[in-house]
């Protein structure tokens, strides 16, 4: 039978705050730093242009059925005709990712700082909290869960009999971790460097592609079924008054 703990105080002042404090000084150190490591890059003209065509093609897409039938079929055959559609993209002319990132060395060190700017504050804090308070019992969440968030709730206390909704000092690390991402939205902006979820999936990716973003938005415009909506606005306009009539 899992066992209630009283927690002391002092673990409240000298683990559970401090730490929570760290974490959020540290994460605004980062944003601060990876700033400033931050290089000035001039966009692409190429692909500042292939995604305005993509912008274009979804407003085309969602308003097809006002605009008639015609005039529907010449935009979709400019934009996805074979031979000169803007998008269509020749098999000879795809972008590997791979090869752009290692052709531009700039792109590379850009990625080279993003990754450093995050695992280096990750693991001084990591071998920070794993020597200053491994052990610890430092919260307890104020609703029952069950046995499947034991390893993540109390991660460094191998203790069966103690109740799931007790927090270890390494596990709430991991909370603070990648849970602070709304507090960072607030305090730095929406357009911050701490979301360290995102940046770890970013981290398996090299580059972005934009040929597939072209050749994925070309299909859904050619299965797109058009039909006028204008025609039928008198019987919805109709049904709309005899409703309010009625």
């Amino acid at each position: 039978m899992a066992e209630d703990l009283v927690l002391d105080t002092a673990i409240r002042d000298w683990v559970l705050i401090p730490l929570s404090v760290v974490m959020v000084l540290i994460g605004v150190l980062r944003y601060f730093v990876s700033k400033l490591m931050r290089s000035d890059q001039i966009p692409d003209p190429k692909i500042v242009k292939e995604g305005q065509v993509i912008i274009r093609a979804r407003n085309l897409r969602a308003a097809a059925n006002f605009i008639p039938a015609k005039s529907f079929r010449a935009r979709r055959h400019y934009y996805s005709n074979e031979e000169n559609g803007l998008l269509h993209v020749p098999n000879g002319q795809a972008q590997n990712p791979q090869a752009q990132m290692f052709s531009d060395p700039n792109m590379a060190m850009d990625m080279m700082k993003k990754n450093l700017s995050m695992i280096i504050p990750q693991t001084l804090t990591f071998a920070w909290v794993n020597f200053f308070f491994s052990g610890f019992v430092a919260a307890k969440i104020p609703f029952p869960l069950t046995q499947r968030f034991r390893a993540m709730l109390q991660n460094g206390i191998d203790l069966s009999t103690v109740d799931v909704s007790y927090v270890s000092s390494r596990s709430w690390y991991f909370l603070n971790l990648f849970g602070l991402r709304g507090l960072f939205s607030l305090i730095l902006g929406e357009d911050n460097a701490t979301d360290d979820t995102q940046r770890m999936m970013q981290m398996s990716g090299f580059g972005f592609d934009p040929t597939r973003s072209l050749g994925a938005e070309k299909d859904n415009l050619d299965i797109v079924q058009h039909e006028w909506a204008l025609p039928k606005f008198e019987q919805r306009a109709e049904a709309v008054l005899k409703k309010l009539v009625n």
